[in-house]
């Protein structure tokens, strides 16, 4: 590519060595979450959000967990200032969730944004003011002292007009905006001069907001300068840092992950991470992340696609398939290899008992946030392999087919799927398997067949059978015997006019946990003279007449391949 070398570092590392963030492995306990929603998610909308559907969102993101909401900014848009005042004036805050909302360092603004709050029980007041070095020498033209002047001037009046309304319950935060291009001294400079103003208690805690206003760095740094500040912001037991991390490099849930470790208490960010640009923070991924590390989030995501389906009816936007824990296609395998250590992986745990969830492939268990194994985790297309279509049929249909056979059922369904460039639901991988292997009656059709022992001494497990046979249109009646039912079957097909000529390779059975009234199904495989083997299924209400219509099965397959000689 060309022109990379206009391109240079615009970050600015700490002055010391930052790096205690490293020696911690995972983050130990959720944050102070703040939904941004509402104001920054709303304003990278196409068409913004109405008030009504502002007021449904509110409520369902408290309903998922958050005490903290940023809800607007009253004083520079109507539409913000009508919101605010409608959650206030219809008693929409529950007493435990507080209200965020922006301002600038303007007198009039700090003004109007009070006069949108009156009334309020929690409010967090967000000040803000852009700190980066070309913010500074591009846009406001100003020295860092004057830039410092701004925000001590807002901190100031921040605090004059939260006095005048002594029943609401004021929190004060500051942004240096732009945060990830200023200079790290600045950015404590300016940070504990807001800090000294507003004389943060244990009661009342002061918000210093770190924001990758725009991503210039990998996360690491960001780390650094994090911990750097939360080193040496004044009175830090009665600060709280918050992140607000964007995505322009596609590192916010990184960046938020690392500057939580490195000293962050509090986190600012959307749903599945709506925002300007790129967005923000995915929420969602971070608590999950969390959560995948037996940490409670604090938040509610047990219903997963409820989510899904409110931040897209809300936002109009899609969550992509692919996307951490809430995409329509995030705990689908269609890789053979990843089917058969999922199937196998559950199988284990269902025969240990495991609580400590281990299965491979899988990062937390799908049905903790409402995703179904069936549905989600085994997705059958060209890339699958055996593994995945017997766990669709043991898990869909209640077929558990011996393992010799899944070899060839699952390139009989793979090899469709490629055929028919689509991939297969459960029901049509069902049909085609039962169209395939069982209860076929196509040319032999054995129409009764009744059993009794042997009497002899020397075979006291011989058995006769009595047999009503349908071969290619021709009836038979046949007694045989045998050392077993199936041998007693074999040898009474020999006594037909027709050469059947194959050996018995396995057999298997077991009982249907399926509504279907066959209740019983049977596996044979036979082999013909060439050594070529064919399978066969048979169901029905009595296991010895499904264990019957799988070697029917099986001789119709081989037969349908060459046909046998009269």
């Amino acid at each position: 590519m060309k022109n990379y070398d206009k391109y240079k570092v615009g970050y600015f590392m700490p002055p010391e060595d930052c790096y205690d963030w490293v020696k911690k492995d995972h983050i130990e306990k959720a944050p102070y979450w703040c939904s941004v929603d509402l104001r920054d998610g709303n304003q990278a909308l196409i068409v913004p959000m109405s008030l009504d559907e502002k007021l449904e969102f509110f409520k369902y993101l408290v309903s998922l967990g958050f005490k903290e909401i940023e809800v607007g900014f009253p004083a520079a848009s109507d539409t913000e200032y009508e919101f605010l005042r409608a959650l206030i004036d219809n008693d929409l805050i529950p007493d435990d969730v507080t209200v965020q909302v922006l301002t600038q360092s303007r007198e009039h603004i700090i003004d109007k944004t009070f006069k949108a709050l009156e009334g309020v029980k929690n409010a967090v007041v967000h000040l803000y003011n852009s700190t980066s070095k070309a913010q500074r020498e591009q846009v406001f033209r100003k020295e860092r002292q004057e830039i410092i002047d701004i925000a001590t001037f807002g901190a100031t009046l921040v605090k004059k007009y939260a006095a005048k309304y002594p029943q609401s319950n004021f929190r004060f935060e500051y942004s240096p905006e732009s945060f990830t291009g200023t200079e790290i001294d600045f950015a404590e400079e300016i940070c504990n001069a807001v800090i000294d103003i507003w004389e943060p208690t244990p009661e009342n805690k002061v918000i210093i907001n770190l924001p990758a206003t725009v991503q210039m760095s990998s996360p690491h740094v960001y780390a650094s300068q994090v911990e750097y500040m939360s080193k040496h912001l004044h009175n830090r037991e009665n600060v709280i840092i918050s992140l607000h991390p964007h995505n322009d490099r596609g590192t916010g849930v990184a960046d938020a992950e690392l500057g939580l470790l490195a000293g962050g208490d509090r986190i600012e960010g959307t749903l599945f991470g709506n925002g300007e640009r790129t967005g923000n923070c995915d929420i969602v991924t971070l608590a999950l992340n969390m959560f995948s590390h037996g940490v409670d989030p604090g938040l509610n995501f047990e219903n997963i696609l409820d989510v899904v389906e409110k931040y897209q009816k809300f936002t109009d936007m899609e969550v992509p398939m692919r996307a951490p824990y809430g995409g329509q296609l995030v705990f689908a395998a269609f890789s053979g290899s990843h089917q058969d250590a999922i199937s196998k992986g559950m199988k284990y745990r269902e025969d240990t008992g495991e609580h400590q969830w281990t299965c491979p492939y899988l990062p937390i268990d799908p049905h903790d946030i409402g995703r179904e194994y069936e549905a989600d985790v085994i997705r059958i297309n060209s890339q699958s392999g055996k593994g995945g279509v017997a766990y669709i049929l043991e898990h869909n249909f209640g077929f558990d087919i011996p393992k010799a056979m899944r070899e060839e059922v699952g390139y009989m369904i793979k090899g469709i799927s490629d055929r028919n460039h689509k991939e297969l639901s459960p029901r049509e991988i069902y049909n085609i398997f039962e169209k395939e292997y069982i209860n076929d009656f196509d040319i032999i059709d054995i129409t009764d067949a009744t059993f009794r022992k042997m009497s002899t001494y020397k075979a006291n497990d011989g058995m006769i059978v009595d047999m009503h046979v349908d071969i290619d249109g021709e009836v038979f009646e046949i007694t045989a015997a045998g050392n077993g039912r199936l041998n007693a079957i074999n040898n009474a097909l020999k006594k037909t006019p027709y050469r059947f000529d194959y050996t018995l390779v396995s057999y298997s059975e077991h009982a249907l946990e399926t509504s279907s009234s066959a209740n019983a199904a049977a596996y044979i495989c036979i082999a013909g003279r060439d050594g070529q083997q064919y399978w066969g299924v048979g169901t029905h209400s009595d296991i010895i007449l499904a264990s019957v219509n799988a070697l029917v099965s099986a001789l119709n397959r081989k037969n349908k391949v060459k046909h046998f000689i009269k």
